[in-house]
């Protein structure tokens, strides 16, 4: 895990060249949205505060840490990032091999609080201080 100045999404697939898009991830085989993950600044936060853990953005391995945007109310909605449109897909739960690879308790403390799976619907440019903009909900035709 590396910050970058700005990341390329395409659409249904991921970020140009993680592992997830390229399939070296260790769950891209598994049926799931997996295009780019969120998680928010304000859960690493009460992480540390209340657990006494502390997660860097090196650790944590969401692609996108969020300030100010409960993702849970994301989910089963669409979303602007930069030039891209996002759709959250389901809540992201700690699993074993991050508490494994980090060696820190997370699984009990970061429950419900662990991230957003996302399909990249639109892809493009996203670059670290772009808006999270809410879009309207797609009419039933």
């Amino acid at each position: 895990m590396e910050p970058l100045a700005e990341a390329r999404l395409i659409a249904g697939t991921g970020i140009e060249g993680d592992r997830y898009a390229t399939g070296r991830g260790k769950f891209s085989q598994v049926e799931d949205v997996r295009d780019i993950t969120l998680i928010e600044a304000e859960a690493l936060a009460a992480l540390a505060r209340d657990y006494d853990i502390r997660l860097g953005a090196d650790e944590h391995r969401r692609n996108l840490t969020t300030v100010g945007v409960p993702l849970n109310h994301l989910v089963g909605q669409r979303f602007r990032v930069g030039e891209t449109v996002l759709e959250g897909a389901r809540l992201n739960d700690p699993c074993n091999y991050l508490q494994l690879i980090t060696g820190k308790a997370i699984k009990g403390p970061l429950a419900h609080r662990a991230g957003l799976n996302c399909r990249i619907v639109e892809g493009g440019i996203i670059r670290p201080g772009d808006a999270i903009t809410p879009l309207p909900a797609r009419s039933p035709t």
